[in-house]
């Protein structure tokens, strides 16, 4: 039986140490996502139902235009984000799970303290920025595929259906472990059509009755 592929990694490390520290940097919005936010959003970018213009969800990433210092930066930071999001379409559409930057694990902490809150919440913000398209053709399917990221992101805490769920630690630890798993179910639920029927076989009009005969 062959090995399971390990995650994919969607960016090198020297490539997120590049992006962390510009998200960082005071030319950024305050209300910006940040490293684990912005992986979680173009994660949310990749399985989306519906392509993004890339003006839209920049603006929407950064809040706006950050304080580039060259059109060479201003480049060189959206192509590691276009890159980051296209290397987690390749990866799932290979079937393969996306390696997420953190560990899988809660440790005993409420999911909105963790990265991993961080991750989902950026995750949600994806699906805001087109929420019509995700849930358009089966919004309870969509409801209940976007459910871990929803309880896990913190945001929905106040929402009386998500207390239950909060409230059960085990249960979260359970939805934080298959997180990657949960990636690719969407990618294939949102961008994989279900294969077409097979056309059935033409029979054959019996001797003596096609078109013309006298």
């Amino acid at each position: 039986m062959a090995d399971t592929p390990p995650p994919q990694p969607l960016l090198d490390d020297d490539a997120l140490e590049r992006l962390d520290e510009f998200l960082e940097s005071e030319r950024v919005d305050a209300d910006a996502l940040d490293l684990i936010g912005t992986h979680g959003f173009l994660v949310a970018l990749a399985v989306a139902p519906r392509e993004c213009e890339p003006a839209v969800w920049v603006a929407d990433l950064f809040q706006g235009e950050p304080a580039f210092t060259s059109d060479g930066e201003r480049q060189e930071i959206l192509g590691l984000l276009e890159t980051l999001r296209d290397n987690a379409i390749a990866a799932l559409d290979e079937g393969l799970l996306p390696e997420l930057p953190f560990d899988l694990e809660l440790g005993g902490l409420p999911p909105a303290e963790t990265p991993i809150g961080d991750w989902c919440a950026g995750f949600m913000e994806g699906v805001f920025l087109d929420e019509s398209a995700w849930f358009e053709d089966n919004e309870e399917d969509a409801a209940t595929l976007l459910l871990p990221f929803m309880a896990l992101s913190g945001l929905f805490d106040d929402e009386p259906d998500m207390a239950e769920l909060a409230g059960d630690p085990e249960q979260l630890e359970g939805l934080v472990r298959q997180l990657p798993e949960l990636v690719l179910d969407l990618y294939l639920h949102y961008r994989v059509p279900p294969e077409k029927p097979k056309p059935m076989p033409r029979r054959k009009q019996p001797a003596g009755r096609g078109k013309g005969r006298r």
